[in-house]
């Protein structure tokens, strides 16, 4: 019984204590990111005909639809060409700083919006990639995914460095933001414009009232305690958002493998064949022949393809062969990509595999990534090291007490939120 106690205590201190996979979690906000922006870029000279007043869905379809389902959309806020060109630049835009970590917290909302409002505007306009990235959008928000390989954790960290200085830091950009954006949700609600589906209204607005109940602690109270508890509160969100992501991915296999085992197709192994011969999903017509050019091949990859889909939810706890599948499944999503054409289907469904990805795997490959930007930068002197200065901000020298009777740095700004 003791030692049952103890595992559920620690068990529940490690999902209290820190934000869990947070090299795991940056990967999926660039994958995502990274998705959504490059079919915006892509689709840009086409953007009139997926969702603006050009679409075959037209303006009054679309809102007829969200009248009945209640969808969230910001397109149907008006059907002015300026709006919508103004929307459309914005998804864009957030695509971006997300991708970069900039704001995490705040990029991540928008981010979310962004992809909501474009892709309940022409429900039709898709490849099943988009309903991925649909329901990943809203789960990034409830997470801290950027604690490492953004804008924000370098932030943080040149802010430790300048407080362990004895340096003030002030950030003026986040209240900023988080002012403007309040303002535009506080419009958008009294205009009713919000008066439909309650739930991602409902969410911004606890993300932006959790934003500033955030930066009060860190400024007003006199303690860490209330800070810690909401670490606490913010690191046992984003674990179980973690784990509803996981899940998720884990159904998507799953549902996908057993429907395929009904299939008649699937069974008697000729099922991969169909899809490359097929002139819509052919962008390479002498690359699909010459896959199929073997029946056995083609029998092989179907029955593989099954397998894997339906055994993968099983092999979680078995690190070696969950990292043979999970290779297995990216392998193939790349030649789905290429073979039939399907590029955002494809990084959608790698940047969700990402999430069971070894952190051993995903360290190393940073530090491969550092290493490269190092060399490419121009060699030059190093940078001179500043002064360290003392807290009462006197001229560098040795300090006139030990550093543990030193005076605490007051005026202390928190740090940012990811």
């Amino acid at each position: 019984m003791n030692r049952l106690s103890m595992a559920v205590s620690g068990a529940i201190a490690r999902v209290a204590d820190s934000a869990l996979a947070p090299y795991q979690t940056a990967v999926l906000r660039i994958g995502f990111g990274l998705t959504w922006l490059l079919f915006l870029l892509r689709e840009y000279p086409h953007r009139q005909e997926l969702y603006g007043p050009d679409s075959p869905w037209s303006w009054d379809l679309a809102a007829q639809l969200v009248g009945s389902n209640d969808a969230f959309t910001v397109l149907l806020w008006s059907d002015s060409q300026v709006w919508f060109e103004a929307v459309y630049a914005l998804a864009v835009l957030f695509s971006l700083l997300l991708l970069l970590g900039w704001r995490t917290r705040t990029m991540a909302a928008l981010f979310m919006v962004g992809v909501l409002t474009l892709q309940n505007r022409s429900v039709f306009m898709g490849d099943g990639g988009d309903n991925v990235l649909h329901i990943m959008a809203v789960y990034l928000v409830f997470t801290r995914c950027g604690q490492v390989w953004s804008l924000d954790a370098r932030r943080a960290r040149r802010a430790e460095q300048a407080r362990a200085r004895g340096e003030r830091t002030r950030d003026r950009v986040g209240p900023a933001l988080w002012a403007v954006l309040g303002l535009v949700l506080l419009l958008g609600s009294l205009a009713g414009r919000t008066d439909g589906d309650w739930f991602i209204p409902a969410l911004l607005w606890a993300v932006w009232l959790g934003q500033a109940v955030w930066w009060l602690a860190g400024c007003l109270a006199r303690t860490d305690q209330p800070r810690i508890l909401l670490d606490v509160v913010a690191n046992v969100v984003h674990n179980g958002a973690l784990l509803v992501i996981m899940a998720e991915a884990c159904l998507i296999y799953a549902t996908a493998g057993w429907y395929k085992v009904q299939g008649s197709r699937w069974q008697d192994g000729t099922a991969v064949h169909y899809p490359l011969h097929l002139e819509y999903f052919s962008p390479w017509p002498s690359l699909a022949e010459l896959l199929t050019a073997s029946g056995t091949l083609v029998m092989l990859v179907t029955y593989v393809t099954v397998v894997v889909q339906v055994a993968f939810p099983f092999t979680l706890f078995n690190r070696r062969v969950k990292n043979v599948l999970l290779s297995f499944m990216i392998l193939e999503h790349a030649v789905i990509a290429v073979v039939l054409g399907l590029p955002f289907f494809s990084l959608a469904m790698i940047a969700a595999d990402a999430v069971f990805l070894p952190t051993s795997f995903l360290r190393r490959t940073g530090r491969l990534a550092a290493r490269a930007r190092e060399r490419l930068r121009p060699r030059g002197e190093a940078a001179p090291v500043p002064p360290r200065r003392r807290p009462d901000g006197a001229p560098a020298g040795p300090p006139a007490v030990a550093p543990a009777e030193a005076a605490p740095v007051t005026g202390r700004v928190p740090g940012p939120r990811t």
